[in-house]
């Protein structure tokens, strides 16, 4: 009896072994949204399951710092902006890239036309809503590109630290804010602002667009075998997800109304972002194409004397995950 409940025992911690060497936590940089269908489709159509993973998806919010969870032990990926993971990495955290399913950037300054702005040079003088928390990179590089301060003045910019929330433009506080394609430009329309009266700058038009929603893990757990697998399945089945949802809409943005527990936004919104998420995404295979990657660098560099990274990174990224999961 002895060695059947040693056996049995070896067995149940086997198994618990085995399960847990399966499980994956993604930790998303915002709350739950269609920015993120392609993971929540992936797990309601099995896409995971098929994989033989278990995979937890935690929602970010105003106080949740991803790359914070991720070097907690917290989380397995993280979803982040790469500014934000480059910066993170000169200051001492290892994270590298591993597949960057957001091809193109959503990134725009959203300005009322009736300040009279209608080129960058026009900032000079005006109050502009900033994202922090890793997202005021883009717009900080971008500024020193074109020479304007950021500390105000008739010749700077005044910077609004803006909440995550278009409120700052509708109540006039600021001359422009910090709007995604994909969202708070429709939550500017959604508050009855003809777009007429707007003027947008998108940050892929201006040429100073970096990469989003990449997704990204330890250095050091890339050097676990067992790890590289349960990523390759991981990102392989997470790209199938967001392929699904690219060509499906309308069942993707279901998919993620059913996961949000908040209900702070509605179907109509949830497949209005879908289908602008679905352009960003749009021809990436989630492989990092070296030619983006160089991009988003290079503008975080061209930072005058203060920019976002003060030397090109060395191992921010890898294709070694998205080689296999992709073949």
């Amino acid at each position: 009896m002895r060695h059947l409940i040693t056996a049995a025992t070896l067995a149940f911690v086997g198994s618990q072994a085995s399960a847990q060497d399966n499980d994956v936590t993604l930790q998303l940089q915002w709350v739950t949204q269609s920015q993120f269908a392609g993971y929540y489709v992936a797990q309601d159509k099995g896409f995971y399951d098929e994989e033989g993973l278990n995979v937890t998806i935690m929602p970010g919010g105003p106080d949740i710092a991803p790359p914070q969870v991720l070097a907690g032990g917290g989380a397995d990926v993280m979803l982040n902006w790469m500014p934000s993971a480059l910066a993170a990495r000169e200051k001492g955290l290892p994270v590298v890239n591993i597949a960057q399913p957001f091809k193109t950037s959503g990134l725009m300054l959203t300005c009322w036309k009736d300040t009279g702005i209608t080129s960058v040079e026009d900032f000079k003088g005006k109050t502009i809503g900033v994202w922090f928390f890793g997202n005021e990179y883009p717009f900080l590089s971008w500024m020193s590109q074109e020479g304007i301060s950021t500390d105000g003045g008739d010749d700077g910019v005044t910077v609004l630290k803006q909440g995550f929330n278009v409120d700052p433009l509708l109540q006039r506080q600021a001359d422009c804010i910090s709007t995604m394609t994909y969202n708070e430009y429709g939550q500017v329309l959604d508050a009855g602002v003809n777009p007429d009266e707007l003027i947008t700058f998108k940050y892929e038009d201006q040429g100073v667009a970096t990469l989003e929603d990449g997704m990204w893990v330890l250095e050091e757990n890339l050097e676990d075998p067992a790890f590289v697998e349960k990523m390759v399945k991981f990102v392989r089945a997470s790209m199938k997800g967001w392929k699904y949802a690219e060509e499906n809409p309308a069942e993707a943005a279901q998919i993620v109304l059913d996961n949000d527990e908040t209900g702070a936004q509605g179907l109509e919104a949830q497949q209005r972002m879908m289908e602008e998420v679905a352009k960003l995404t749009a021809g990436s295979t989630g492989a990092l194409a070296e030619a983006d990657y160089q991009r988003t660098v290079d503008t975080l560099l061209a930072g005058g004397s203060d920019p976002v990274i003060s030397a090109a990174p060395e191992g921010a990224w890898t294709s070694v995950i998205t080689d296999q999961a992709l073949n």
